[in-house]
């Protein structure tokens, strides 16, 4: 079977993964900056939830979370009388969303608390409330500085869609296995598979870093 045979499903895997990547990754940034945020709070209710939703999902596997969205999650909602069942594209994009959600959260904590102090005095100064010094002087000065680790948590987020076949969803990992139990041809199948996610790794760290490079001209503009 010629190696050019198996484009087809392959890039149907592809695109699987690609929507996986592109949705997940937007839904955690929002989670990342919802939850940096929050753990920044003075109020103690929104902080408390912001440090267990951190903890919680940094400190268990993305595959235990996956699986107990897709199937343990459902058999609570029947204990409850709600049905919980979640389609397979949808819980796999929340599992990676939480999960790399968490993880950004700790960037964005990190990038706000390296603001200089001078910026807050200055805010002080001019009569800001605490929420406008937050999202007028803290976070635009702080995006810049996260950037290259959020590019980082991208193309991890990219590799770890992989993970989502595991609960039949028909991604780029799922159709090279259908593909290779079929021809067992696994040195064809797997070195294809290696240079496809490393080709989209490559493409998610050069937008990455154009957008990082954008920020940077922002924030010299701004100063």
């Amino acid at each position: 079977m010629n190696w050019l045979s198996y484009s087809d499903p392959l890039l149907s895997g592809a695109w699987v993964t690609i929507q996986l990547t592109f949705y997940s990754t937007i839904l955690g940034a929002i989670f990342a900056f919802m939850f940096g945020v929050g753990r920044l709070s003075p109020n103690w209710l929104v902080k408390g939830i912001s440090v267990c939703f951190i903890e919680v999902f940094r400190g268990t596997s993305l595959l235990v979370q996956l699986f107990w969205l897709y199937f343990a999650l459902p058999i609570f909602g029947q204990m409850i009388g709600v049905d919980l069942r979640l389609p397979p594209v949808v819980a796999g994009t929340l599992a990676l969303a939480l999960n790399i959600g968490a993880y950004g959260a700790e960037v964005v904590r990190g990038a706000i608390q390296a603001v200089p102090p001078t910026q807050y005095e200055a805010a002080k100064a001019l009569d800001f409330s605490p929420r406008q010094t937050m999202w007028r002087i803290a976070v635009p000065q702080s995006i810049p500085e996260m950037m290259p680790s959020f590019g980082n948590l991208a193309v991890q987020n990219l590799k770890d869609t992989a993970l989502v076949s595991l609960i039949s969803l028909a991604d780029l990992a799922f159709r090279a296995e259908q593909i290779r139990n079929f021809t067992q041809d696994s040195t064809t199948i797997y070195s294809i598979l290696l240079l496809m996610y490393f080709g989209m790794a490559l493409v998610i760290s050069l937008f990455m870093r154009l957008l990082e490079r954008y920020t940077c001209r922002w924030r010299s503009r701004e100063v």
